[in-house]
Formats: structure tokens, sequence, C-alpha cells
């Protein structure tokens, strides 16, 4: 898991881990793949990660998706951050719904 130099309270949005597979970025469109052969465009990308919640390789580290989202369970009541764990906030709060 990659972790950023935050401040206590701070979190990343999505956790990720780092791949080693060699992963490319369209020049025109963006897309983000492990198969050149798919982009009209490829360049290579020397870090990637693989987002835990949805699987899709991306190259932001704080990528968020709906899977990632729906498990969203606290708010800090300093900030208005949310995370999935109230480890990760300085003043959590549950989220009701």
């Amino acid at each position: 898991m990659i972790r950023s130099n935050a401040k206590k309270g701070e979190q990343e949005m999505a956790t990720k881990k780092e791949t080693v597979a060699k992963a490319y970025k369209c020049g025109t469109c963006g897309l983000v793949t492990t198969d050149k052969g798919h982009l009209c465009d490829p360049q290579p990308i020397k870090k990637t990660y693989t987002c835990e919640y949805c699987g899709i390789t991306v190259t932001n580290p704080r990528h968020v998706c709906k899977p990632k989202v729906s498990k969203l369970s606290y708010v800090c009541d300093a900030c208005g951050r949310v995370a999935v764990s109230k480890e990760h906030l300085c003043k959590p709060a549950k989220i009701k719904g």
C-alpha cells in the first residue's frame, strides 16, 4: 500500500498498490492500460496503481471510484473529509444513511 506523507487526520482518496506491470497511457484520450495495442498513441508510464476497490489501473493515486464511495462510513467534523475507517480522521463521525 502506498501512503502519502500526509499529516495526521489526512488520508488518501483510494488505497492503491503499486504495480510492476508495464503500463501505457494514450497520448490522445488519456486512457491507461497494460496493453498498448488498444491505444492509438501509446506512451509508456513509469508509476501506476491498481485500485483495491474496482481493480482498474490508474496513474493518479487519488483515484475515487463508486465501490470506494459506497464504503465511506465516516466524515471528519473538523474538515469534512470522508474515510472508510475512523482512524484516518482527526474528528470522526459516523455517516448516517
